[in-house]
């Protein structure tokens, strides 16, 4: 029940405001994020050497789904978090040598 007066508060009120003029409602989308889905094929640990000399892991990982595939680095080791078989939806955001992981779904 508070949960319905509360949102009838806000349509209320944004209906109300809306009448005084540049009223803005706004939300926010993490700027250059990626989806990517589909079966996982492969998954490989790696390390990779950078431009400035220095090393760090990288998780490979190969999506199968629609007769075709999409390997992704992602930094760092998440093996355990891409199940082999599994449908995995996983949002990330791209970078220069690997992508930063945000979450994965297993469906």
């Amino acid at each position: 029940m508070k949960r319905l007066l509360s949102t009838l508060l806000v349509v209320c009120l944004g209906i109300l405001s809306s009448g005084c003029g540049n009223v803005f409602i706004r939300g926010s989308l993490q700027p250059g994020m990626s989806t990517v889905s589909g079966t996982v094929s492969v998954v490989h640990v790696s390390t990779v050497v950078g431009g400035d000399g220095s090393s760090f892991l990288v998780t490979f990982v190969t999506f199968l789904g629609s007769g075709s595939s999409q390997s992704i680095g992602f930094c760092g080791d998440h093996h355990t978090q891409f199940p082999i078989n599994h449908v995995v939806r996983t949002d990330f955001t791209p970078g220069q040598s690997c992508a930063t992981l945000v979450v994965v779904v297993i469906i």
